[in-house]
């Protein structure tokens, strides 16, 4: 079976760090879908518009795989089965998100809450189907939701425009940084749309060092 590349996404991801561990319903983040010339048909797009929630189906940026991975919500030292995870490292690379439609714009889908990288190959959409697809006594396993997020941010944004750091302020207070990591003097460096942010993170606090546009 050949997958083809039916659109990409794009956003202000140009970094694998700072993407969300999943999609997220309260994301400002918008992200594109650009199809591709052969599926710019817009009959093809009839009737999404009724949907308030879409499904992507994706590729990684991957070709190996493993059986087992390290899940960073365990600290990134205990081993899981790679069916038991979301990691990237599949034997086939494929990604799976709901998503927000919130709007069709020139043939367009721009889409919130995706966690994907720019230029991210699209190969199906679906629409999400609430009676079928939401289960909310389904059981998480180790990746029960961790009641740490709600960081608090200390610099305001004003070398950035409005839209930009309200979605760099949304990605600092999810925190990025991987989940083993909790040293309070390390600096770490996030790129997204164009800009690179400098933090650290103390207890529950992000403290912004510097925004700077990205060199190329």
């Amino acid at each position: 079976m050949e997958l083809k590349v039916i659109a990409y996404a794009h956003n202000g991801h140009s970094d694998k760090f700072g993407i969300p561990r999943q999609s997220r319903e309260e994301s400002p983040i918008l992200t594109r879908i650009v199809f591709e010339p052969e599926y710019q048909v817009q009959e093809a797009l009839r009737g999404i518009e009724g949907f308030s929630h879409l499904w992507l189906i994706w590729g990684f940026n991957t070709d190996s795989w493993s059986p087992t991975v390290r899940p960073p919500r365990l600290g990134g030292n205990t081993r899981m089965g790679v069916f038991a995870t979301r990691s990237p490292f599949r034997p086939n690379p494929i990604g799976l998100s709901s998503v927000r439609l919130v709007r069709i714009e020139k043939g367009e889908l721009i889409v919130s809450g995706a966690d994907v990288l720019d230029g991210t190959p699209i190969y199906d959409i679906k629409p999400y189907l609430s009676f079928s697809d939401s289960h909310p006594e389904a059981v998480n396993g180790f990746a029960e939701e961790h009641k740490g997020y709600g960081l608090q941010v200390t610099c305001c944004g004003d070398s950035v425009p409005e839209s930009i750091w309200r979605d760099i302020a949304y990605i600092l207070r999810q925190d990025p940084r991987p989940a083993y990591h909790d040293d309070p003097e390390r600096e770490y460096k996030l790129e997204y749309a164009g800009y690179t942010v400098t933090f650290c993170v103390n207890c529950q606090t992000v403290e912004v060092k510097k925004i700077e546009k990205t060199q190329k």
